[in-house]
């Protein structure tokens, strides 16, 4: 076993390791194993039951509250365990400081993090607290969920039914997150060119119901992303990147991220991927291989992941990692996913093969995207384009299959 961040080594005892009990008290149980160097190597621990008794009383002097933790003793190395349980009274303070694990080091923990702590030792969420807008208005909501949920008459009653108001009957900050008007960041979308340079377009939602930076966002992809083409007298829209698997993305980022800073989510669109990043990193205790195989035992925003499912915009929560792989069996690339203590990104790839587009090719394709056909000379007119630039950018975009040619001589056109 090698030193983590759930497992530290101590040659000896001293109180630093008092930051770690404090750290694994506050944010899932650890290890603090006594008598290992920090190569490794078991020097052991002399008179181990008696070092026990100093390390349980450090631990009751300066740690309050009281952490629940226990020992074990190997009795052929002399190395002492001590198991730290992850509290219920969060949090937990050493010296008036509570402390989280950062790689193999345990730190101080800063102000939000502090209240987040204060919030779990209450059982109580972000989303959970009384909304600093009570002036709400739920256009949005109420059309979603008659159009849902097949309701007529909208109510107060379906606001509680959802969990948007707090006991004392105040409208919550996941009332204010699905409300027409709130105070809280959105989505940031930036469509790139070929290069970060080249900046395409861009969009950024903030400060309205989630559905609706939900659903734009779903806009903007499908405008990047899907295209049209006429198989016998069938128009079949093609999809550059499967379109389940950047839903499921996009709710995934809007439900799990952490919503008391103020920090958007970022969707980098580029001409052979999209990335997303949802604020925040993993819920408190779920580890990356956790993540990985859909595992989430604890939401972070347990409200809201319910308003999504019941509304059918995400399945069984823990699946979307699942869900976003199963989009891509059929295909050779695969998604991504980047896990860092800040953010979670998801890199989803796309799988038609197209090669990428500068930005005069990009130009031309999206003046074609309405489904017209033009000719050469009017594509020169729609664009500014020199002639022989325009059917230079044409042939390129019809070598790359982005678009198609139609009929021959002064009657050719063209379509995406």
């Amino acid at each position: 076993m090698k030193e983590n961040r759930w497992v530290e080594w101590k040659e000896s005892v001293s109180s630093g390791f008092l930051k770690t009990v404090s750290a694994f008290a506050n944010f899932g149980t650890g290890k603090i194993v006594f008598g290992v160097k920090d190569d490794g190597s078991v020097k052991g621990i002399s008179n181990p039951d008696k070092t026990c008794l100093d390390i349980e009383n450090r631990i009751n002097d300066s740690i309050e509250p009281k952490p629940d933790f226990s020992f074990t003793i190997n009795r052929n190395t002399n190395v002492i365990t001590l198991e730290v349980k992850e509290g219920e009274f969060k949090p937990y303070f050493y010296k008036g400081k509570a402390y989280r694990r950062s790689d193999t080091a345990s730190v101080v923990v800063d102000q939000i993090e502090l209240k987040r702590l204060i919030l779990m030792g209450e059982n109580l969420s972000f989303e959970e607290l009384p909304s600093e807008k009570q002036d709400l208005t739920f256009a949005v909501f109420s059309e979603t969920v008659k159009q849902k949920l097949k309701i007529e008459n909208f109510s107060e009653d379906i606001l509680k039914t959802f969990g948007f108001y707090t006991k004392k009957g105040e409208l919550n900050h996941a009332a204010a997150l699905f409300a027409d008007d709130n105070l809280f960041p959105g989505i940031d979308i930036v469509k790139f060119g070929s290069t970060i340079s080249e900046i395409l377009d861009r969009m950024t939602l903030e400060k309205r119901s989630i559905l609706e930076e939900y659903r734009q966002a779903i806009q903007m992809f499908e405008k990047y992303y899907q295209y049209e083409i006429i198989e016998g007298i069938e128009r079949k829209i093609v999809e550059r990147i499967p379109l389940a698997a950047f839903r499921e993305a996009l709710a995934n980022a809007i439900v799990h991220r952490v919503w008391d800073i103020a920090s958007h989510i970022r969707i980098a669109m580029y001409p052979d991927r999209i990335e997303i990043y949802s604020p925040g990193g993993l819920p408190v205790g779920i580890s990356e291989k956790e993540y990985l195989q859909g595992y989430i035992s604890r939401l972070r925003n347990p409200i809201v992941a319910n308003v999504f499912f019941r509304l059918q915009l995400i399945e069984m929560f823990g699946t979307g990692i699942r869900r976003i792989n199963d989009c891509y069996a059929k295909y050779d690339r695969k998604p991504i996913f980047n896990v860092s203590e800040n953010n979670i990104c998801v890199i989803l790839p796309v799988t038609d093969g197209k090669k990428e587009l500068n930005s005069d090719e990009a130009f031309i394709l999206e003046t074609l995207s309405s489904g017209i056909r033009l000719s050469s000379s009017e594509v020169v007119l729609k664009t500014g384009f020199a002639k022989n630039k325009v059917v230079r950018l044409l042939n390129s975009l019809l070598a790359k299959n982005y678009i198609q040619k139609i009929g021959n001589g002064r009657g050719t056109k063209y379509g995406v």
